[in-house]
């Protein structure tokens, strides 16, 4: 794996010395350098791979995004305002091209200018659009650059422009690109007050599909534990936030009720619904405020969208915590749509991993619901996933446990588990994923099949040596 970085620069340089010294064409100057690099194991994901603007004079060679920037910094000096929403909108273009791009721009201090273009503009709506959609572009992949003032600046204008759809829209996406793998971003933005804002947005503009959609994304970044440089982050704090003092769960709920044609959204909405159930009582209310009944009547409609389909086992997977609620899954007819849902989209690992999980949820300490799972095919179906989706780990393990499952209170199901070919696949995925190993040999030893148990400690012999 390529760990090696260079500068921008040096790139630059190599590709020039192509052109000038062995006199080649600029995009094969670019192609070779590209290939000398990566020979060398050196990763270019933060290197704009592009030739400069060699019609300029040398000492004025620059890539597009900082001729944009630069451009911007001129309109911004002389507070040229008129101007300068079309060099924001220039600037976010350069930035969505790719990574590289934003990197070098906030190597040249982007975020500042950019930051200082938006308070200038807070009075002209239009503009201000701009600039905070170039902020949030900036900041997608690199939420260090966000600051205290730029966190002051984004919950200023939620508060000041909360009526305004497009520009509510563009301001949760930025907060959402800083809030992605920074935990203190989230904190402190939580502090804010960030969390009634996100909800609130969604109440204030509950038929616009972006406002709604972009929001719930934020809020579930804001049950995220993904900053490795943290310890441990407050992802179930958050969540509890959300549904305690911010009426979450409902208003989610509700909200996703007036999108019933719209895919993209209610996979965004239950997706989100998933991270919030993160206690017991939260699954339970789930049921009572009509989620259960929604999601299952959801599964039936959009039986064909994969993207649906797999958020809302994701929820049943996740609710299915609460020992009452799998019951009440299983009593809605859960379980044959989780094994059809499964069946039709055999080929996607996600809705296989997913469903199993699921359907290894409700077995859980459930005899009567194993039954159930049994009858309906639960079992044919994760041993097919299996049997489609070997080199897939995570499939692999939720299909083991959920077999274990199925026996462990139920141990007259385990001869008909191991005629459909269980012991085979089983042994395979412990073989072939060293990650399924313990879950692999649990559903060999549950089954009734030989399977070597090591025992690592018995306890005896001496103490702990220093």
């Amino acid at each position: 794996m390529a760990s090696r970085r260079i500068t921008q620069e040096t790139f630059d340089s190599v590709v020039q010395e192509n052109i000038t010294e062995f006199e080649m064409e600029p995009e094969e100057a670019l192609s070779e350098a590209i290939q000398q690099f990566e020979s060398q194991g050196v990763d270019l994901i933060n290197v704009v791979k592009a030739v400069q603007n060699t019609a300029a004079e040398a000492s004025d060679q620059k890539h597009n995004i900082l001729q944009a920037l630069d451009e911007l910094r001129k309109a911004l000096d002389l507070l040229a305002l008129d101007k300068m929403g079309d060099h924001l909108t220039n600037f976010s273009e350069q930035c969505s091209l790719d990574f590289a791009h934003r990197h070098l721009a906030a190597e040249k201090s982007a975020y500042p200018t950019v930051l200082s273009s938006c308070k200038q503009l807070m009075s002209d709506m239009p503009s201000l659009l701009k600039g905070v959609q170039a902020l949030a572009a900036l900041l997608d992949g690199q939420p260090d650059l966000l600051d205290s003032d730029g966190r002051q600046l984004l919950m200023e204008i939620l508060k000041q422009h909360r009526d305004h759809a497009a520009l509510t829209t563009v301001t949760i996406r930025a907060i959402r690109h800083s809030c992605l793998k920074h935990e203190q971003n989230r904190q402190d933005l939580v502090q804010l007050g960030v969390l009634a804002l996100l909800v609130g947005a969604i109440v204030k503009h509950g038929t616009q599909a972006d406002v709604v959609k972009e929001a719930g994304r934020a809020l579930r970044v804001m049950t995220f534990d993904d900053d490795i440089r943290v310890p441990f982050g407050r992802a179930h704090d958050h969540a509890k936030l959300i549904v305690m003092e911010n009426d979450g769960l409902r208003i989610i709920i509700e909200a996703a009720k007036a999108f019933t044609d719209n895919p993209s959204v209610l996979s965004e909405l239950c997706s989100t619904l998933s991270r919030l159930a993160v206690r017991n009582e939260f699954c339970q209310d789930i049921v009572d405020l009509g989620g259960l009944n929604f999601m299952v009547a959801l599964l039936a409609d959009c039986i064909e969208h994969r993207e649906v389909v797999k958020q809302v086992l994701s929820v049943f997977r996740a609710i299915a915590g609460n020992d009452e609620v799998k019951d009440a899954i299983i009593n809605a007819g859960g379980t044959d749509l989780i094994v059809l849902a499964m069946n039709r989209h055999m080929g996607s690992p996600q809705i296989c991993e997913q469903g199993c999980a699921a359907l290894g949820m409700f077995a859980l300490r459930k005899p009567e619901n194993c039954r159930v799972i049994m009858e309906g095919g639960g079992a044919l179906m994760a041993l097919q996933a299996m049997k489609t989706h070997t080199a897939e780990v995570n499939v692999q393990k939720q299909a083991c446990m959920l077999l274990r499952n199925l026996v462990a209170r139920n141990p007259d199901f385990s001869q008909l588990i191991l005629e459909m070919g269980a012991e085979v696949l089983i042994l395979q995925a412990k073989t072939t994923h060293r990650d399924c190993e313990d879950l692999a040999k649990a559903a060999l030893r549950d089954l009734g099949c030989k399977v070597e148990l090591q025992e690592f400690w018995t306890g005896e012999k001496g103490g702990i040596s220093r």
